[in-house]
């Protein structure tokens, strides 16, 4: 789907409800994105735009068994999955958010680990989550701090302008948290 320009710009600013789970039912990773793009704001789904990895990461990774398209979105819930975002608002690139929006984001996120109770949290973006989080030193893997009930997990950023992160060694770092999220308890 091609968008227009000026649906782009109508789209700044604008929030993306969480994907999540029903009440009771089980929420195993909550992907949290940075904050929505204006592409995935004007269309209403998380990492929409062309050219983002983070669906065929998800699906290599075998998290699901299809390649989900973002219009699909709801489909995660079936595998106790969910989004999220850091920062709600909706800019051309994470760039433009402030460090304080970033610094909230995470005392929101702390706040809906305690509410839903995921098993993990996957931040998608370790820088960030450094900000966030006042972390300047985390790496992308497991962190040994919790957040709230869940343990925490750093991915990349699967925006296709993360050059340093090539399709195969991003579904290989989904894969990992795949791997922990299917032994067990979390803590």
């Amino acid at each position: 789907m091609k968008l227009d320009p000026d649906a782009l710009t109508a789209a700044r600013d604008r929030t993306l409800p969480d994907v999540l789970p029903a009440l009771g039912e089980p929420l195993h990773v909550l992907f949290c994105g940075i904050n929505p793009g204006l592409y995935s704001a004007a269309t209403g789904w998380h990492f929409a735009r062309p050219g983002n990895r983070f669906w065929p990461a998800l699906h290599l990774s075998g998290f699901t068994d299809r390649q989900l398209r973002p219009a699909e979105q709801a489909e995660l819930t079936r595998y106790g999955l969910g989004i999220t975002n850091i920062a709600p608002r909706a800019t051309a690139q994470a760039a433009e958010l402030t460090a304080a929006e970033l610094r909230d984001g995470a005392v929101r996120l702390r706040a809906l680990a305690e509410a839903r109770r995921p098993r993990f949290i996957a931040v998608l973006g370790v820088t960030a989550y450094r900000t966030a989080f006042a972390r300047p030193k985390a790496v992308v893997g497991p962190q040994d701090e919790p957040l709230g009930p869940a343990r925490l997990w750093i991915l990349p950023n699967p925006s296709g302008l993360n050059a340093h992160w090539l399709p195969p060694a991003l579904a290989s770092a989904f894969a990992e948290l795949r791997e922990a999220a299917k032994d067990g308890p979390a803590q």
